[in-house]
C-alpha cells in the first residue's frame, strides 16, 4: 500500500475524501495535513478551536501534523511553513498528498505546483464529482456536521451555525454551491463512519471577521 497524507481541513469535504481513501485498497492514510492560524489557535479559514481538531484526529486514529502560520500570514510565509512540513513527511516516505477538492482548476494547479517543488505529488478523490451528488453521499453515510463559517458577501449571517443537513441545503440561494466549493460556506464534522464516537461541543457566539465572513465558535465538552 502507498503511504499518503490528507489535507484536513476538519469539514466535509476532507471527511467524505478521507472515507474514499479508506475503501481504496492501494493506499494507507498515515496522517493528516492541517493549517492553523497561530494567533487564534483554530484551523484557518474554518475557524474551528485546535482541540477539537485534535479529537478529530484521536477519533479517526490518524496522527495529525499541524502547520502553524499568522493571521495575516503572506504566501510566501505559507509556503515556507508548508515546505517545512512537507519536508518532514517526505522523509517519513509520504510522496503523494490527498486533497478533498471537486473542480476549482486554480486550486488544483497551485497544489500540484507547491507539491512539485518539494518533490511530492498530489491525489484528489473527490475531483470532478458532481457536488450535489457528494453532499448527498456524505449525509446518506451518516456523517454528521456543522457550519462553522459563512460568506457575508453570498449567505446570511443566519447560516452560520447551523447543521448541515438536507432543510439547510433547501435553504440555500441558487447560485450558492451545494457543497461550498467557493468558499461559501466552511464546516466541522463531529460524526460519522470514520470516527470510533462522535465530538462533543457546544454552539458559542457568531462573529463578523474581517468585514465579511460570520464565524459561529464552537466550544469542546470534556
Amino acid at each position: 500500500m502507498e503511504k499518503i497524507v490528507l489535507a484536513w481541513s476538519g469539514g466535509k469535504d476532507s471527511a467524505l475524501a478521507l472515507y474514499h481513501l479508506r475503501w481504496a485498497p492501494r493506499y494507507d492514510v498515515a496522517g493528516l495535513l492541517t493549517t492553523i492560524t497561530r494567533d487564534y489557535d483554530r484551523i484557518s479559514m474554518h475557524g474551528v478551536r485546535t482541540c477539537l481538531l485534535e479529537q478529530q484526529a484521536r477519533n479517526a486514529g490518524i496522527p495529525l501534523t499541524k502547520v502553524f502560520i499568522s493571521a495575516r500570514s503572506s504566501n510566501q510565509e505559507y509556503a515556507a511553513a508548508m515546505t517545512t512540513a512537507l519536508n518532514q513527511l517526505k522523509a517519513q516516505g509520504v510522496k503523494r498528498v490527498a486533497f478533498g477538492d471537486i473542480f476549482l482548476q486554480d486550486v488544483r494547479d497551485y497544489r500540484e505546483k507547491n507539491l512539485a517543488l518539494a518533490g511530492m505529488t498530489a491525489l484528489f478523490p473527490l475531483w470532478g464529482e458532481n457536488p450535489k451528488r457528494l453532499v448527498e453521499e456524505f449525509l446518506k453515510l451518516g456523517f454528521k456536521a456543522i457550519v462553522t463559517c459563512v460568506d457575508g458577501k453570498v449567505l446570511d449571517r443566519r447560516f452560520a451555525g447551523n447543521i448541515l443537513d438536507r432543510r439547510f441545503l433547501e435553504d440555500l440561494p441558487p447560485a450558492v454551491d451545494r457543497a461550498g466549493e467557493n468558499g461559501e460556506f466552511h464546516s466541522f464534522v463531529y460524526d460519522g463512519p470514520i470516527f470510533t464516537r462522535p465530538i462533543r461541543f457546544t454552539t458559542g457566539e457568531t462573529v463578523l471577521r474581517d468585514e465579511r465572513f460570520y464565524y459561529c465558535d464552537l466550544l469542546p465538552v470534556e
